[in-house]
């Protein structure tokens, strides 16, 4: 109620808002100073936020939401080994689809190939959140590139900053990494439909700085655009997005709603790129992403490639691949 309010809100208006007494509205409000937010009281006008800490409580999550159904549940850890393994085991305990995992720190961070690191607290964004589609299995690694536009989307309505998707799961700053997705699948004991699916985003937000062997090749919200970003607002926005873009996909099992806007944030577009297949490396020219999440690669004779899964590098645009 404050944050939604410019002006001051009145000790009456609370109590009768919420059906409680005033001096449980001033323990709240003193509780909430101790959490870090500032926040004005004035006699007969009553109280007014000025300032909110970058914070990523349960209740500042659930107060910036405004889905209808991604995240009405929120599970929030200081600090956990990371945020994949545990919506996993809260999905394998049976909890409801669109579950949100927040971590203000990861010790264990989960990558693409079991790669795995640890953070500092308050600078990233560590989330995953929880589905149970009906859709065939098989369509299921469009999830990832479904995340992708939406978390893109987000940051530049965060931070004002350009955010380019390297295909299929990295968001792009200048040419360093700022956002990795992990998507993870597990099937029903017939193999034959998904039993739930968590999708895992890390966000780099607020470091200031990284280790000398990936300085060249990360980088920071902060770093990029010289202010902080709050990390809970930035969540939201993902969310918010996300159930959008979701809503759309369960609609006609594909990428056609997103495609267009995807393709203007694809890094690779129009560009040669090195396409990094066990059959055998190619070269080719990056046409663009179809419905289905292949990249299309036109190679050196005119014919084109249907690229669905593996590690595509972009030629001179970045190093960390």
């Amino acid at each position: 109620m404050l944050r939604e309010t410019a002006n001051y809100v009145s000790g009456q208006e609370l109590c009768e808002h919420f059906g409680v007494s005033r001096t449980a509205v001033w323990k709240v409000i003193n509780g909430l100073k101790e959490e870090g937010y500032q926040i004005a009281s004035t006699p007969r006008r009553g109280y007014r936020l000025e300032e909110a800490p970058d914070i990523l409580s349960e209740s500042e999550l659930k107060s910036r939401l405004g889905t209808t159904w991604l995240g009405q549940q929120v599970v929030y850890f200081k600090e956990t080994d990371s945020t994949n393994t545990q919506a996993k085991r809260l999905a394998e305990e049976g909890a409801p689809e669109g579950t949100l995992v927040v971590a203000d720190m990861q010790t264990a961070g989960k990558g693409r190939r079991g790669r795995t690191w640890q953070q500092s607290p308050g600078m990233m964004v560590s989330m995953t959140f929880i589905l149970k589609p009906e859709f065939a299995p098989d369509k299921a690694s469009m999830l990832t590139l479904l995340a992708a536009h939406s978390v893109a989307g987000a940051i530049e309505q965060a931070s004002g900053l350009q955010a380019l998707i390297k295909w299929p799961n990295d968001i792009v700053i200048n040419g360093k990494k700022t956002v990795g997705i992990l998507t993870e699948m597990s099937l029903s004991v017939e193999q034959d439909s998904i039993h739930y699916v968590v999708v895992g985003i890390g966000i780099n937000v607020n470091i200031t700085t990284f280790p000398e062997e990936i300085r060249d090749v990360a980088t920071s919200l902060y770093l990029e655009s010289d202010k902080k970003v709050n990390r809970a607002g930035l969540i939201a926005e993902v969310m918010e997005r996300f159930e959008k873009d979701y809503t759309q996909f369960l609609q006609t099992e594909d990428l056609s709603a997103i495609l267009e806007d995807y393709n203007t944030h694809l890094i690779s577009r129009d560009r040669e790129v090195r396409v990094l297949d066990p059959k055998g490396e190619f070269k080719g020219i990056s046409r663009g992403m179809n419905k289905n999440g292949e990249l299309l690669v036109e190679r050196e004779d005119g014919s084109v490639a249907n690229i669905y899964a593996g590690e595509v590098s972009v030629r001179g645009l970045y190093g960390y691949v």
